[in-house]
């Protein structure tokens, strides 16, 4: 299998996470599809093969010392598509992540969407977009609270 083809796979693999997420963020399947790992998971899986497939595949001077040794590593397109594969996983958790938090706080979920979609493009930039709601949102919420304490 071409590891274009892996990659192609793995990133259909995860479009129904994100649009459950997105679309259906209380249905009783969409976290646990998640969060449970069933995609990371598969995800994984995929990334520890093909990363042990390739070890004896790697570039001389490869490594994660440096980005010169980074790029001469990532030259080899599957260990580039496992790299990717990482991403897809671990912003795929961290969108999840995002959404039950936002239940658990009350955060409506019309202000997640953005964070959601922004996770999924630039991973870091949605979960700092979130985390600054969030943090937005439950002072508000503190705020409301001591008022209403104040006023009996």
């Amino acid at each position: 299998m071409s590891a274009d083809f892996i990659l192609s796979l793995c990133n259909l693999i995860v479009l129904p996470g994100w649009l459950l997420l997105i679309v259906l963020p209380k249905w009783k399947f969409t976290l646990g599809l998640i969060c449970s790992g069933v995609i990371p998971f598969i995800l994984g899986l995929i990334y520890v093969g093909l990363f042990l497939s390739e070890l004896g595949n790697l570039p001389a001077g490869g490594g994660f010392g440096s980005l010169t040794e980074i790029s001469i590593m990532f030259s080899n397109p599957y260990v580039l598509a496992a790299g990717w594969i990482h991403y897809l996983a671990f912003d795929l958790f961290i969108g999840a992540w995002e959404a039950y938090d936002s239940q658990k706080n009350g955060l409506p979920h019309r202000f997640v969407i953005p964070c959601l979609v922004l996770t999924l493009m630039l991973g870091p930039a949605g979960l700092a977009l979130y985390l600054g709601l969030r943090a937005i949102f439950i002072r508000k919420i503190e705020i409301y609270e001591t008022f209403q304490a104040e006023a009996k």
